[in-house]
Formats: structure tokens, C-alpha cells, sequence
């Protein structure tokens, strides 16, 4: 018994992501993965927006072991896996009455819902690996909280799960708000304000990544902050008969109506609310009377009408002009993304639900009720969201292009002028174009995304520079003037080409197959300097030291903790 709720939240990621589990590789939208990546400037967020640090180093330094493609299919698996769980967890913390069957069902609901399914869709796994770390901050900080439990060694756990969501700028910042909102729990453990500080402190560290590479890019060559980034566009979306705050209520509403299953497109999608918008809504009588639960369930009412309000005319001019003083805000314009706040408290709601029911129904009759009907309400979330997410393999080419320019790593150039690629050999869905996290040298990338016919910026101010003297057939030594190194030219794929043809035809040809043709154009980049490079990857290093001694630590205090429950003299 003691591991079915695990077991039943590891069936659950599984269904989810099943044909992943087949040989190959997530490429989707947003994710990419590849065989082995680099700690080139970009993974170190050096001459590009840190979005992806500290992921890109994280998997850099894990594929030079295992398959980079492993990597990454194991940590959404994990994520996944630890939401389900972790809401297991917190509702035997704060809702112990609820039983197995109110941990059945928080398991169900933290892995079953529209955002899961919309961020999977979109490509963010690391982003749903946060996800997972949520119920587990709370608990940790409940625990801390509580007098019968409070222990220092708490600490090292909080560390490790705001440090493990950290994986990914969104992550922390969503663990951090978690953990900082549990603090107003009452209790006698730990001291709020200790608690409090704490907590700060600990994601100021794990954020050392990108906030150092973000401060390191305000002096870049590149003007890494010069474009305000759009915001509108990556409003909330109001999903069919729901309307924004309704869709968002409900978990859905990202804003690419491409990434979102096909039942929450239609007005199936109503029903999908309502079955987990009631289990929410019964679960929140009983759990009055669990003082724990308040601050997770006002966290979730919070996270919802702060994010519609996000999407109306004056929230979008608020966050527009909060960007334009500070660009690096960006990270705020997917407001649906922050709703995962709320996902804590849906899951003590959803084991409230449970003790609701047992009114009229037997405590397991009741769970099961819940649990199967929060699947039949999203049925294509199974199986890779109904087979749209599968692994793709590479075609020889990249390999043989790859392990080229590793051979002389020096700056990239790709045609056709695009951010997002179109492969027949990956499926109908876009995808981020893979070189760059395949390489050792650094690909210039503009940024920039067409969404609804409107191109928003990105901030490769380099990239469109050396991307304009390529589709006006520049002389190759302008191309080479400009620091590029290599053109690598992806075929079959739609973008712009415009007079490239004139460069390429006076450029020596390395290699050319079906898929790539690869072109020496002799450039070179000095880069990132070294002390910019070396202040990175310290900061870095305090991330990966702070995840690996918080896990640590709780290996310790577990263990400490096993010996006393058994009898044995601590040692």
C-alpha cells in the first residue's frame, strides 16, 4: 500500500507521454532534443535571452553520459510523475481524513488537466518538471511549519525542489511564489520569518544562472535587451464556450490555440470545466475547516483572476509598459503559464471533494467516481495527447554536419531565414530548429516568431544582421567580416532564401546531402569573453551544488529519520 499512491502517479505520467517511450526524439514546438549537446555562450545564456538556463547547461553536462534524447524523455517523465505524487503527499500532510482515496484523486487531478496537456503540446517540458516540484515545495514548507515536524533539515529539501524547478527561469519563480505563500501557514515548527527568509534566499541562488547571464547580456554585442518583447500575443486565450476566466479556471487557455488537445477545442470543452471545476468547488467546503489549506486555496483563486485580468486591455498595457522599463520582465507575457499556482491548491480541493462525497457514497466508491471521471473529461490526454507527441529520428545528415563543424566549431549561420522549422520528417507541428543545441559553436538565431500572421521580434539584433547579408547575396567576404564561420542550409523546410543563392554558389561546399548542405565561410568570433564565461558557469555551478546538497541533505535526514522511527541510535 505504501507505494500505490507513486505507483499510480508513475501510471499516469506514462499514459501520458507513452510513445515517447519508443526509441528517438522529443522535437515538438518548444522542446528539442538532441544526442549530445554543448556548453557553447548560448547554453550559457550569453549572447541570447536566458530563457533556458539553467536547462540547456544541466542537459549539456548530463548527454555527456547518457543520450541527450534519454535526458530529456526522463525528466518530463519525472515531472509528470512528481506532480502526481507530490499532490499525493500534500494532501496526506494537510487533508490526512481524506485517505488514500483523497490522495488517488489529487494525484489525478495534478496530472490529468488542460495544462498539462497544453504545455506538453507546446514543448515545455521543463517548465512541467517545475510543475511537479510545486506540491512538494508546499509540503516542505508546511512540514517546516508544523511543530510535530518542524526540523532543520527541511531546509535541504526546500533547496533541492525550488532548485530543481529551477531548472527553468518560470519553474523557480513558480516554487519560490509556493513556498513563500506556505509560509503563512500557522504553526509552531520553524519561525515565519526564518521560513520566509529562507525561501529567498534559496531561489536568489537558483536563479544566479540566468540572472547573472542576464545581467552579463546588458553589455553584450548583440543588445540582447534593445527589443521590448510583445505581449499581446501571448495573452491568455479563451477556449469555446468558457470565455478567458473560465478557460483559465479550468487550466486551459495557453495562448497558441495549436497547442491545445482537440477535446478543449470544441465545446466539449465545457464539460471538461465543469467536471473539474466542480471537484474543486465541493473539495473547498470541507477544507474550511484545515486551516493548512488557505493559503494554497487563496493561492489558486489569485493565480487565476490575476492571470484573465492579464489578458484584458489594461492588464496587457500594465505589462507592457513593466517590460518596456524592464525587458527582462518578458518572462511575465505567457500569462497562462502561471496558473500552475493554482494546481497545489486544486489538488487539497480535489481530496476535499472526497470527503464531500463520502456523504452518499463509500470512501473508495467516491475516489473512483472522482478519478475516472477528471480521465473521461480530457480523454485525448492519453497517449501523447492523442498521438501528437511522438519521437521523431534524425536523418543522417544532422549527424554528419554536427560532428563537422564540432570538428571546427565557429559561428553558424542557417537558411532559410526562420526561427521555427517545418520538417517532413518530424511532423505537422513546427519545431525550434535542433542545431543549435548540437552544436559546440554558437548558432545565430534572430528570435523571432510569426504568430497569426504578425512577427514579434526576438533579440538576435546579430543574427537578422548577418541573416540580411545572406538573403541580399553579400560578397562571402562580408558574411566573413561578420564573424560567421559556417552556413548550414536546411532543405525542405518553408523560410526565406531570397538572393542567398549568389553567396552560397561563391562559398566551398563541406558537405551536402538530402537533408543539410553545409558551406565554409572562414569567419571567426572571439565570443563570450573568458571572465563572462567563467562568471556563468560559477553561477552554474551554485545551481548544480545547491541540487545536488539539497539532495543530499534529505538522503541524510531520511535516513537519520528511518533509524530513529526503527529503533537505532543515530549516529
Amino acid at each position: 500500500m505504501r507505494w500505490s499512491r507513486p505507483g499510480y502517479a508513475l501510471a499516469l505520467a506514462l499514459l501520458v507521454i507513452g510513445p515517447l517511450l519508443a526509441p528517438g526524439y522529443l522535437l515538438l514546438r518548444d522542446a528539442v532534443s538532441t544526442p549530445r549537446s554543448y556548453l557553447s555562450d548560448s547554453a550559457l545564456g550569453l549572447i541570447s535571452a536566458p530563457r533556458a538556463t539553467p536547462q540547456d547547461f544541466a542537459v549539456a553536462v548530463a548527454s555527456r553520459c547518457i543520450d541527450g534524447g534519454i535526458v530529456v524523455k526522463a525528466l518530463l517523465v519525472a515531472g509528470l510523475w512528481l506532480a502526481g505524487w507530490g499532490a499525493a503527499r500534500l494532501v496526506a500532510t494537510v487533508v490526512p481524513e481524506s485517505g488514500v482515496g483523497g490522495q488517488l484523486v489529487a494525484t489525478t487531478l495534478a496530472v490529468w488537466n488542460p495544462y498539462v496537456g497544453e504545455r506538453l503540446l507546446q514543448g515545455h517540458w521543463s517548465l512541467l518538471l517545475g510543475y511537479g516540484c510545486l506540491p512538494w515545495v508546499a509540503t516542505t514548507m508546511l512540514t517546516l511549519r508544523s511543530a510535530e515536524s518542524g526540523s532543520w533539515s527541511g531546509f535541504f529539501g526546500l533547496a533541492f525542489w525550488i532548485a530543481l524547478a529551477g531548472l527553468t527561469p518560470t519553474g523557480l519563480l513558480l516554487a519560490a511564489t509556493v513556498a513563500v505563500v506556505c509560509v503563512a501557514v500557522p504553526g509552531d515548527g520553524v519561525s515565519r520569518r526564518m521560513c520566509a527568509i529562507a525561501a529567498s534566499g534559496i531561489a536568489v541562488a537558483a536563479a544566479l544562472p540566468w540572472l547573472t547571464s542576464a545581467m552579463l547580456g546588458l553589455s553584450s554585442v548583440d543588445h540582447i535587451w534593445a527589443h521590448v518583447p510583445d505581449v499581446a500575443a501571448f495573452a491568455a486565450r479563451a477556449e469555446p464556450g468558457l470565455g478567458t476566466l473560465g478557460s483559465l479556471a479550468s487550466l486551459g487557455g495557453i495562448w497558441n490555440g495549436d497547442a491545445v488537445l482537440g477535446s478543449r477545442a470544441t465545446l466539449f470543452a465545457v464539460m471538461s470545466a465543469s467536471v473539474l471545476l466542480t471537484a474543486v468547488f465541493l473539495g473547498a467546503f470541507p477544507l474550511s475547516r484545515y486551516r493548512a489549506a488557505w493559503p494554497l486555496l487563496a493561492l489558486a483563486g489569485v493565480s487565476v483572476v490575476l492571470t484573465a485580468a492579464m489578458a484584458t486591455g489594461p492588464g496587457l498595457a500594465v505589462l507592457h509598459a513593466a517590460v518596456h522599463a524592464a525587458p527582462g520582465l518578458g518572462v511575465l507575457r505567457d500569462g497562462q503559464k502561471w496558473v500552475a499556482l493554482a494546481m497545489p491548491g486544486y489538488a487539497l480541493a480535489g481530496a476535499g471533494a472526497v470527503l464531500m462525497l463520502r456523504r452518499w457514497l463509500r470512501p473508495a466508491a467516491a475516489a473512483a467516481v472522482c478519478c475516472v471521471a477528471l480521465i473521461l473529461s480530457l480523454p485525448d490526454l492519453a497517449w501523447g495527447a492523442a498521438g501528437k507527441v511522438e519521437p521523431v529520428r534524425y536523418p543522417a545528415d544532422w549527424a554528419t554536419v554536427a560532428a563537422a563543424i564540432n570538428r571546427d566549431p565557429a559561428e553558424v549561420a542557417v537558411l532559410p531565414a526562420d526561427t521555427m522549422r517545418r520538417f517532413a520528417w518530424s511532423g505537422p507541428a513546427p519545431v525550434l530548429d535542433p542545431l543549435p543545441r548540437w552544436l559546440r559553436a554558437d548558432v545565430l538565431s534572430t528570435g523571432d516568431l510569426t504568430i497569426a500572421g504578425t512577427t514579434v521580434l526576438g533579440e538576435g539584433n546579430h543574427a537578422r544582421a548577418v541573416q540580411r547579408l545572406l538573403l541580399t547575396g553579400a560578397e562571402p567576404q562580408a558574411v566573413r567580416d561578420a564573424g560567421v564561420g559556417w552556413v548550414v542550409v536546411e532543405l525542405g523546410t518553408p523560410g526565406e532564401m531570397g538572393m542567398a543563392a549568389t553567396t552560397l554558389d561563391r562559398l566551398p561546399v563541406a558537405s551536402r546531402g538530402r537533408d543539410l548542405a553545409l558551406y565554409r565561410v572562414g569567419g571567426a568570433t572571439a565570443g563570450a569573453t573568458a571572465g563572462k564565461r567563467r562568471a556563468a558557469v560559477i553561477a552554474h555551478l551554485t545551481w548544480l551544488t545547491m541540487l545536488a546538497g539539497g539532495a543530499v541533505g534529505m538522503a541524510v535526514a531520511v535516513r537519520r529519520q528511518r533509524g530513529v522511527h526503527s529503533g537505532e541510535r543515530p549516529r
